[in-house]
């Protein structure tokens, strides 16, 4: 298991604190709420609080994108953290959805000129995805609520 993450990381203790839309996946519930559990337990670390109102389930990783979107050209977000699991079966299904669900999250972002973060484990077990959605330091989800909310700091800093 890899253990690599930034060098370094700025100080996230943001002032205001920014507001967060989690969406998260139906599809693949279990890991998808240990997802959800790993994200909010980051931002609670960090001094930041999601109301239950900025949380939304979509159906699946391929409907995360476009409302992704929507909610960030809402313009009440500061940033969107994108939650969903997609395992790997026995077609090319997996395929398209990882793709489609990763082109449309980056697409999301660059449109809004809004950090939306990637969390959608890809895995081609479901063991791979349970050991990805556990609580512990290596769950994705903190480490999607982690990028959302240091790419925030970054473009404060930048905008000034």
């Amino acid at each position: 298991m890899s253990t690599r993450s930034p060098s370094s990381v700025p100080d996230l203790h943001l002032i205001p604190s920014p507001r967060l839309a989690l969406v998260v996946s139906r599809f693949n519930e279990d890991i998808t709420g240990g997802l959800r559990h790993g994200a909010s337990e980051w931002l609670s670390e960090h001094g930041i609080s999601v109301a239950e109102e900025d949380f939304f389930p979509a159906p699946g990783a391929f409907e995360l994108p476009l409302l992704a979107q929507t909610l960030a050209r809402s313009g009440r977000y500061e940033g969107v953290i994108c939650l969903g699991c997609v395992i790997k079966g026995d077609t090319a299904h997996f395929e398209f959805i990882s793709l489609g669900a990763t082109v449309g999250i980056m697409q999301a972002s660059l449109a809004t000129e809004t950090p939306v973060a990637f969390g959608i484990l890809t895995t081609y077990t479901e063991s791979q995805a349970i050991e990805r959605s556990r609580e512990n330091v290596h769950n994705k989800g903190r480490e999607a609520a982690a990028a959302c909310v240091e790419s925030i700091a970054l473009l404060r800093r930048v905008k000034g």
